[in-house]
């Protein structure tokens, strides 16, 4: 756990994510991704130089998911947890019988989960995005919408004054995977009906498939992200994210 803290402190200090004073709210969807991300910052408080306040979040979409285990964990870690009840799923696929529904209800996820932090006064949103996330979004935007681009690991978010930040971009998703299921984290199985059934699925095999000739290949795009650079996406130090990553 000491190594993925250590390799997620750096993209923090990398991109200078962290500031003194800091009211933190982690979305936790209940996917392991969140999870990982919960349990390392809410470790990382303990010796980091920038003191800062954490909470996690989730936005219930009506689907009748259970997060009792979820309560336990924050409660072990110490860690503040917010439920906010909304009817999303319900409003989707029975009222509004959306043939489209992924765009909708990440809208209105993000509504809800801005709104949440707003009413709670904190001003940053830590996401688990890691650096499996990045590569293939980049891959996305370049096959279906013919450009250039990603996520920013910090995003200003100019109409609320959240600042979302991205601090596990360095860490495989591989990684991510070990580490949950080592420390048996209350993963809490997706109920959505169209689960997985995405563009993201199919670019995540096509790059599996591409790595077998180019074992280099998710390195080389991860890199050119900062060499480039990408907006945003120049790093302040001169780490170098290793090809190989520790299994705790």
């Amino acid at each position: 756990m000491q190594k993925l803290m250590g390799l997620m402190r750096r993209c923090i200090d990398d991109y200078n994510m962290i500031q003194a004073g800091d009211k933190i709210a982690v979305g936790v969807s209940g996917g392991k991704d969140s999870l990982v991300l919960l349990t390392l910052l809410a470790g990382l408080r303990a010796y980091f130089n920038k003191p800062f306040e954490l909470e996690a979040i989730t936005i219930d979409m009506g689907l009748g998911m259970d997060y009792s285990g979820i309560q336990k964990m924050c409660a072990d870690l110490n860690v503040p947890y917010t439920i906010v009840k909304t009817e999303i799923a319900p409003i989707i696929f029975d009222h509004r019988k959306e043939k489209n529904p992924c765009s909708m209800c990440a809208k209105m996820r993000r509504g809800a989960l801005n709104q949440a932090i707003l009413d709670k006064g904190f001003n940053k949103l830590a996401l688990g995005h890691h650096y499996d996330d990045a590569v293939e979004t980049f891959m996305m935007n370049l096959l279906f919408e013919g450009r250039i681009g990603c996520f920013q690991p910090v995003t200003n978010l100019d109409r609320t004054g959240i600042i979302q930040i991205r601090p596990m971009l360095y860490l495989h998703e591989r990684t991510v995977d070990n580490f949950a299921a080592r420390m048996e984290l209350p993963v809490v199985e997706n109920r959505c009906p169209v689960d997985k059934i995405t563009k993201r699925g199919e670019v995540k095999q096509l790059i599996f498939d591409m790595s077998k000739t180019y074992p280099d290949l998710k390195e080389r795009i991860f890199g050119a992200m900062q060499r480039y650079p990408l907006e945003e996406w120049a790093p302040q130090g001169r780490y170098k994210r290793p090809k190989e990553q520790p299994d705790d």
